[in-house]
């Protein structure tokens, strides 16, 4: 059950309307790093949770991300208000009405003609929010460390939308936004590691002969190593392309068909076959025809010389 308290979880305080940066705003309202993304992600991951701690953590911070998603569509409708007053009451002349929505340099003045100001759920682009965002997968050693990645993509969006303004009510909610993501992150990486064993994620192990090799496949300068790559942990081995497959065999694929699918592929095969001799004349060479010095015509004497099919 919910219960919408008409409160933000953090007061909102914007000093002028700015069209423009209500657009750039959007990226955290209707975005693939946005409030509503995340607070899917992490309920859908709640509800299929079969640990009480963890359901209890995906639930409070789910809530608190819709809380977000409240105070960023907040903040956009306040700098959107002026322009949408003036828009749908049109008290300026049309030339200086246009000039004000899309002296921004962005999509904000398709926000106000398709939205009317509010806050619609696209992002900073205007691409529709979709489920697609939500990678959820049922795992909580895959969904977690998901999560730690969304939250640290969302901070960064977070800290460049702080650089955009210099209003320093929006700074100060972004901020505060910003802080959160922090903080989930913190909780994230601690249910993580509270889950023991947790790598690698899943309950299989895998093939020890791959688990700890690391294959050296591009080539060129530079050409580097670090932790990654070397010390005790690692087997680094150099693979080209004269060197045979990994796993020891020739690399040939190969499948083992039943009775009855043998002869019916067959037939596919030689109905499907393409012949390797002659030079079958196309469309595009058809197209072609009237230009001497072609392949049709090597003697340039153009089309009239040609006798009809």
């Amino acid at each position: 059950m919910f219960s919408h308290n008409k409160r933000l979880q953090y007061t909102v305080r914007v000093s002028e309307t700015n069209p423009g940066l209500a657009n750039l705003m959007l990226e955290q309202f209707g975005g693939p790093q946005g409030e509503l993304a995340a607070a899917c992600r992490y309920f859908t991951q709640a509800l299929g949770d079969d640990d009480a701690g963890r359901k209890d953590m995906l639930f409070d911070i789910s809530t608190e991300e819709l809380s977000h998603l409240e105070i960023i569509g907040t903040i956009v409708g306040m700098l959107n208000k002026g322009a949408k007053g003036r828009l749908a009451e049109g008290v300026e002349e049309e030339g200086e009405m246009y000039r004000t929505i899309t002296g921004a340099g962005n999509d904000s003045h398709i926000t106000q003609v398709l939205y009317g100001g509010g806050p619609p759920l696209v992002n900073s682009a205007g691409v529709p929010w979709t489920a697609a965002y939500i990678d959820t997968i049922g795992e909580p050693t895959a969904d977690l460390r998901s999560n730690i990645a969304a939250e640290a993509r969302a901070k960064i969006v977070y800290e460049r939308l702080i650089n955009l303004t210099d209003d320093p009510g929006v700074k100060d909610a972004l901020t505060f936004l910003m802080t959160r993501e922090i903080a989930h992150q913190k909780s994230f990486e601690k249910a993580l590691y509270a889950i023991e064993p947790n790598f690698p994620p899943g309950k299989l192990p895998g093939d020890p002969r791959f688990t700890n090799v690391y294959f050296d496949m591009s080539k060129g300068d530079p050409d580097l190593r670090g932790p990654w790559n070397q010390g005790e942990r690692w087997d680094f081995r150099t693979l080209g392309q004269g060197d045979a497959p990994v796993d020891g065999g020739d690399g040939v694929a190969t499948v083992v068909l039943g009775d009855a699918e043998a002869p019916v592929v067959q037939q596919m095969v030689a109905r499907t076959q393409s012949y390797r001799d002659g030079d079958p004349t196309t469309g595009a060479e058809l197209g072609m025809i009237d230009q001497p010095g072609t392949a049709l015509d090597p003697e340039g004497l153009g089309a009239e010389s040609k006798p009809l099919r």
